[in-house]
């Protein structure tokens, strides 16, 4: 069950993370959930022992955990712009 709510919970921040990169139009309901998921471990690698908290992966669901597990698929999408366009958006 656990599998399952982490799932939907990276792919509802791989969303919200392409609204704020504004590339919710070029990406589909399987990559939110890849940005979410990775982005997840991309704070959680980053950000988490900035913040003290944890994140999505390791089972935290808390406000503290969805803001870095946020924030990473955030950074991952500026990096991944970053590469392909040779600006971030």
């Amino acid at each position: 069950m656990n599998f399952i709510i982490w799932i939907v919970v990276g792919g509802v921040l791989g969303w919200i993370a392409s609204i704020v990169m504004k590339t919710n139009a070029q990406q589909g309901m399987l990559l939110n959930v890849v940005v979410g998921v990775v982005g997840a471990l991309l704070g959680g690698w980053l950000l988490a022992p900035l913040f003290a908290t944890g994140t999505i992966n390791q089972n935290d669901f808390s406000v503290g955990s969805l803001l870095v597990s946020l924030l990473g698929a955030i950074i991952l999408l500026a990096v991944v712009n970053l590469l392909r366009r040779g600006t971030p958006r």
